[in-house]
């Protein structure tokens, strides 16, 4: 009877170890995908307070493009007042958008002579290689998050917290064709 209570009191003792364990990993990579979240939105940020910048310095020299800039700037204004999936969406369009401004930027030598626009384009583009590598680690975060939700013995405890698989960063449809630079020249 004594040896059957100790079997008892290890097996409880194991489940409530393995409990833990998976209840810690669960709360670890939520924690992780907040954290990766953080990181994709800093940089995002980096970039829309890049914006008003780069669309006063070509201004001056796309005064034809004016709808185009200020498309741009509403789409700037979009993604800093949305949350969730229409803030991701949101930037998605705000990417499709600057390549569109650098792409019809080439029709301007004296403006990508300037000092000061090239001084901007190297800090956009180093925030858009950040922008990269940060959503490379959001969506890994989220990958082993979305995968633990759907693992066992982590499946039970994350239904149990309530815990809801998030979306990964996807490039939206208009960025995954090569842009028709003609297209672009003529409107």
């Amino acid at each position: 009877m004594l040896l059957v209570n100790a079997l008892i009191l290890v097996l409880l003792g194991a489940l409530l170890a393995l409990f833990v364990w998976a209840y810690n990993a669960v709360v670890a990579r939520k924690n992780q995908v907040e954290n990766a979240f953080g990181a994709v939105e800093a940089q995002l940020k980096r970039r829309r307070d890049l914006i008003p910048n780069l669309v006063e310095a070509v201004k001056q020299y796309m005064a034809h493009e004016q709808d185009l800039l200020e498309r741009l700037t509403r789409l700037r204004e979009r993604a800093e007042r949305t949350q969730g999936e229409e803030h991701l969406k949101a930037e998605g369009e705000l990417s499709r958008v600057l390549g569109q401004v650098w792409a019809r930027l080439e029709a301007y030598p004296d403006l990508k002579a300037s000092g000061n626009f090239l001084q901007l384009q190297a800090a956009l583009t180093e925030i858009e290689d950040s922008i990269a590598a940060a959503r490379r680690y959001y969506n890994q975060a989220v990958t082993e998050y979305n995968n633990a939700l759907e693992q066992i013995p982590f499946a039970p405890i994350a239904r149990a917290m309530g815990l809801a698989r998030k979306p990964v960063f996807t490039v939206p449809e208009e960025e995954r064709a090569a842009p028709d630079l003609g297209e672009l020249f003529r409107r």
